[in-house]
């Protein structure tokens, strides 16, 4: 099967666009000019009527499972006050009681919107909504969570308990659980409410693709068995069928966490990264290990080398130690894997290069091994990732929000060089975009928008949050393509328009090379193609 786009402004490289694109058997076989491809005969054509066309979207770190699962539950991601919250929980008890006849559990909440009070959500909020119920909200970055009462009680805690390692739960001034849940301990809290069923899952994970490849997604780095999903060896299998089946409308790289050493060194020896079958050119494969070294900024849980401005005496929460990184990272080298940890505070991001550096090959980083996030850092630290070519998966579109905190938690000095994104250019990094989805939407071009102006959402500050590190269009969309595809060790088949290489591309409703700046977070695609295959028209 033989497809020619053309009459159309193909993006190449920099600076560079073509008209015409032939497309046979998944592969770009010709790009060039629209009478030149269309001389080839018994292909099926599609004018692209002048459009801009570039590269399928690569979303470096994200968690495409956990996204069908917040389309599933009860949406609390745009609420303004913690009395919306109930209302809209209140809501959904009543309009679907069979999916909380075990409770509710769902996410998206950010104390730091609420338009009255700036608080997190206690038990007494939750207990509004129900007592007979366990309910627990997560805020919108994952690393804190609260519940009701009920949860609490299934739990089996007190005032008395013991905090659990990685973690903590807050007390209230009767000297009980107030609700709030940090880190380690959410999953304590998670662990009370009964799984979905796999035909359930499968569901979300195809409205979840529905909605990816509706914004010119075409390939994912999820991390979803070991967080969203803990029964490994049934998630691995589901997603092997569910691909066998051809139901996968995007290509899926999985990012594997573990919570244990002796559950990795089981998968290494005698699990899915041994007996696991990943053709060549699959759309799905196997990926790295994802760790976790720390928390979030808005929950004031990321390692900071310094305390918190706005919270003396808060140093962030460590999720793993230095001596369990870097067990993990020998037991990786040996196995020939890659490792992708979560780094926000610049302490966790410093402890994790020292653990990689100690893991590299011959003093070279050849297993690739990255930094996800890694948003608070000075200049020497990203010097030194540049050098040493650690691979960063940054994620734009958190500016939105954290330009309204950062500094008050930072200060303006360590601000000024954190979300780097144009000097980790400029010194030569490997740069890569994503979304961390569902903690941000998929949709790839509000996450190009916040790298290109350093704007929120309404335009502010007028001329970018410190505006020398804005990146230009094109560094935006090479880092969401060939720079994710390095980050997967595949920028020789993934991430260009180029002969040889996967046919992934997107046809844009507007021209992003030319559109106002304050438009790009509104383009959409009006036809998404992976593999060749077309997995959506608008």
């Amino acid at each position: 099967m033989k497809t020619i786009l053309y009459n159309g402004k193909i993006y190449i490289e920099r600076e560079q666009f073509a008209e015409a694109v032939l497309i046979e058997d998944g592969f770009i076989k010709k790009v060039g000019l629209s009478e030149d491809i269309l001389k080839e005969e018994q292909c099926e054509a599609i004018d692209c009527e002048g459009k801009t066309v570039i590269p399928g979207l690569n979303d470096s770190h994200m968690h495409l499972l956990m996204l069908g699962e917040s389309m599933w539950q009860v949406s609390i991601g745009d609420c303004t006050s913690i009395n919306e919250i109930i209302d809209r929980c209140k809501e959904f008890i009543v309009r679907e009681p069979e999916k909380v006849k075990h409770g509710i559990h769902a996410v998206g909440w950010n104390q730091d919107l609420f338009t009255d009070e700036k608080r997190c959500p206690t038990r007494d909020d939750l207990d509004k909504i129900s007592t007979d119920i366990p309910i627990a909200l997560e805020r919108v970055c994952g690393h804190i969570l609260t519940t009701n009462t009920k949860a609490i009680e299934m739990l089996g805690i007190d005032g008395n308990s013991p905090q659990w390692e990685g973690g903590t739960f807050e007390l209230g001034e009767d000297g009980y659980p107030n609700g709030l849940f940090t880190e380690n301990a959410c999953n304590y809290v998670k662990a009370i409410f009964p799984d979905f069923t796999v035909k359930e899952r499968e569901e979300m994970l195809s409205r979840a693709m529905d909605y990816a490849v509706a914004h010119g997604v075409t390939s994912v780095q999820s991390n979803d068995i070991g967080t969203s999903v803990l029964d490994v060896p049934t998630y691995f299998n589901m997603f092997h069928r569910f691909y066998d089946e051809g139901k996968g409308l995007l290509r899926y790289r999985h990012q594997v966490c573990f919570n244990n050493l002796n559950d990795f060194k089981e998968y290494i020896e005698e699990g899915e990264y041994v007996k696991g079958k990943y053709d060549e050119d699959s759309w799905l494969t196997l990926g790295p290990l994802k760790l976790f070294k720390d928390g979030s900024l808005g929950a004031r849980t990321a390692m900071m080398k310094h305390e918190y401005y706005d919270e003396p005496g808060n140093y962030g929460i460590e999720w793993i130690s230095n001596e369990d990184m870097k067990q993990y990272c020998d037991l990786a080298l040996k196995a020939n894997m890659q490792v992708v940890t979560h780094v926000i505070g610049d302490a966790a991001i410093e402890q994790t290069v020292n653990c990689y550096e100690k893991a590299f090959v011959n003093g070279k980083n050849l297993l690739r091994h990255a930094l996800v996030h890694c948003q608070i850092t000075d200049r020497p630290l990203l010097e030194r990732i540049a050098k040493l070519e650690i691979p960063v998966m940054y994620q734009p579109i958190f500016l939105d929000y954290d330009m309204h905190a950062v500094e008050s938690r930072c200060g303006k000095e360590l601000s000024s060089t954190s979300y780097a994104f144009k000097t980790m250019v400029e010194l030569g990094g490997h740069v890569s975009y994503g979304t961390d989805c569902p903690v941000e939407s998929c949709n790839p071009f509000p996450n190009i928008y916040s790298a290109v102006t350093r704007k929120d959402s309404v335009g502010y500050p007028e001329g970018g949050f410190y505006p020398e590190e804005c990146v230009d269009v094109y560094e935006a969309i090479d880092a969401y393509t060939i720079g994710s595809a390095y980050a997967e060790f595949m920028e020789n088949k993934k991430g260009r328009i180029k002969e040889g290489y996967y046919a992934d591309l997107v046809i844009l409703n507007k021209d992003i090379f030319t559109v106002d700046k304050m438009e790009i977070k509104d383009i959409l695609p009006v036809l998404t193609m992976v593999g060749g295959k077309i997995v959506y028209k608008r």
